[in-house]
């Protein structure tokens, strides 16, 4: 089968097609014929040698997934042969990623693709939207009339969170660096926009929550945004992370009270614990964006899985608005 694959480190220039052999099924999976997948930064890590969790060479990237299927393990319940599905399956570790023809996935991880969505915009969502619920409904279990604060709210993590957390009745502000993501945040439905290279911590505070702080701040961003969260969440609230490339001092955080969460979903593809839990995020998200409360934010820059280069060289660009999707 045709697959674009990396046999070294380096820069986007490194993908290179090869022909490699379709996966053989195993106990608990189904082989997916490839329709889409998308760009996350973790590829980018993983392509770059950055992070030690690259399939073996020549290595097939790409988590997210949206396909048909076209094999099913013996007494498999969930799933026949011809359905549609998404979820966010491979491309690190042992596990052969989506930039190919075929993909062999844990049906444990996958879910029905919204019947709303083409296969290219369902392909964006999975990994992005398990991070967003993970650290808003399950560590967070933001409340109706919360205010919650969404750094980096028109990225790929940070569109979906604005979403779930309307759709779970809070009350969303983002920070964005442009009008044209202003502009986003707003048609996402954020009810303030907070332009950070010209507002500080204390004024938007003030401004959006009477000085008394965010019931809760989800930093998608990472960094010092990290100590900007914590300094504008109120006492007793929560602070979500989900880069851990940055050092604090946590003081501040035990003296307000908080309680600081951090997220990372590749927990259970790379160590399979509780997989199942990803399959059924996924059908709760494909039943919200069939109806209508939530749905992807794609750039309208399109490739095809043979440019995957291209895509990645956007990715690093961070010109990007929302998610980059290549399909075949």
């Amino acid at each position: 089968m045709r697959a674009m694959v990396i046999n070294e480190y380096g820069t986007p220039e490194v993908f290179r097609e090869a022909d490699i052999p379709v996966p053989e099924l195993r106990p608990g999976h189904v082989l997916i014929k490839v329709a889409a997948s998308s760009v996350n930064p973790i590829d980018g890590k993983i392509r770059r040698g950055e992070v030690p969790i690259n399939p073996p060479f020549p290595a097939v990237l790409g988590m997210d997934v949206a396909g048909v299927i076209e094999q099913v393990a013996d007494n498999m319940e969930q799933f026949k042969v011809g359905d549609e599905v998404y979820g966010c399956a491979g491309g690190l570790t042992e596990y052969q990623g989506a930039l190919a023809e075929y993909m062999l996935a844990d049906a444990h991880l996958l879910a029905p693709k919204p019947k709303s969505l083409s296969f290219t915009e369902a392909a964006v969502l999975p990994l992005v939207g398990i991070t967003a619920w993970e650290a808003l409904v399950d560590h967070a279990q933001i409340q109706p009339g919360w205010k919650v604060l969404i750094h980096g709210g028109t990225g790929g993590v940070g569109h979906m969170a604005v979403q779930i957390a309307k759709a779970k009745g809070a009350k969303v502000y983002v920070t964005c660096g442009s009008r044209e993501k202003a502009d986003f945040a707003h048609g996402l439905g954020a009810d303030g926009v907070i332009h950070y290279k010209t507002e500080s911590v204390r004024d938007y505070v003030k401004k959006y929550t009477d000085g008394e702080g965010f019931d809760a701040v989800f930093d998608t961003v990472g960094g010092e945004v990290l100590s900007q969260a914590i300094e504008a969440t109120r006492y007793n609230g929560h602070v979500l992370v989900i880069n851990g490339r940055v050092t604090i001092d946590l003081k501040p955080v035990y003296s307000r009270g908080l309680s600081l969460h951090t997220t990372f979903m590749l927990i259970p593809l790379m160590f399979n614990i509780d997989r199942q839990r990803h399959g059924s995020i996924l059908r709760r998200l494909a039943r919200w964006v069939d109806e209508g409360r939530i749905r992807p934010l794609i750039d309208s820059r399109r490739f095809s899985i043979t440019e995957i280069a291209e895509a990645h060289k956007l990715l690093e660009s961070h010109s990007a608005v929302g998610k980059i999707s290549v399909s075949w």
